[in-house]
């Protein structure tokens, strides 16, 4: 028997805090794990894929509508991501997955630390974008989309940062693109899923439909208190990332 009761809350608060910074994925795969212990993990992170899309879908079109979001690098970083997720994933039949995760917890403790110590780090928009810096943003969008697609763990984390750091938007812009690029790695994760074996196609919309509606309110907050909530919350969220990863290390 399925436990919605368990189900529904977790979609919901994995698209409010996806909506925010990222990392909606920390709250939605240990639960389906949890409810369908004898399911293949491929289809469970298919199906995780399944209703985090409608989320960032949900989000993105929100954010659109109150963000300037600077195309000129989202879209080169969105196309290269598309494909980099693809191969990434493709990648896990070759490379183990856990060859990653030392390298990510000192990436993420870099992030944290970079984040914290520059007070100033993405609290207004510190310059814009050339068309130079649609190359760069191929580049930024193919490396995430391969690790999403291998790994992924931490993707919207990592987007938000980057697009604050190299291209000098603010946590809301950042946030805002980074929904973009998303969209475009979960569709091309779902394909892959899809393409490789069974996805649960009801659950997954069911919980969709919840994670949607998780991600309305979590856009809301995110555009009423702007960059300095987002900030906060993006330091939150990394900081459970570390915790997470060094405890499966330990493990």
């Amino acid at each position: 028997m399925i436990d919605w009761y368990i189900l529904a809350p977790a979609a919901f608060f994995a698209g409010m805090v996806d909506a925010v910074v990222g990392g909606g994925g920390l709250i939605q795969i240990p639960v389906l794990l949890s409810q369908f212990p004898q399911t293949a993990i491929p289809t469970l992170f298919g199906t995780n894929k399944v209703s985090s899309i409608a989320g960032t879908g949900a989000a993105l079109w929100r954010y659109r509508r109150s963000v300037s979001i600077p195309w000129l690098v989202v879209l080169p970083a969105t196309a290269a991501a598309l494909g980099g997720a693809w191969g990434g994933a493709a990648l896990v039949a070759l490379l183990p997955r856990e060859t990653m995760r030392p390298l990510v917890v000192v990436l993420m403790i870099a992030v944290a630390l970079y984040t914290f110590a520059r007070k100033d780090l993405g609290h207004r928009v510190t310059r814009v974008v050339t068309r130079a810096d649609r190359w760069k943003g191929a580049l930024f969008g193919g490396i995430i989309g391969v690790y999403d697609g291998f790994f992924g763990p931490g993707t919207g984390s990592f987007l938000i940062f980057g697009f604050i750091r190299l291209f000098g938007m603010d946590f809301v812009q950042g946030s805002a693109s980074a929904k973009m690029v998303n969209f475009a790695t979960n569709l091309s994760a779902i394909a892959f899923f899809a393409s490789h074996g069974p996805i649960l196609w009801q659950i997954g919309l069911a919980m969709a439909v919840c994670n949607l509606a998780g991600a309305y309110v979590g856009t809301h907050f995110a555009l009423k208190h702007g960059a300095g909530f987002i900030r906060k919350a993006f330091l939150g969220v990394v900081v459970v990332l570390i915790v997470k990863q060094l405890a499966d290390l330990a493990a």
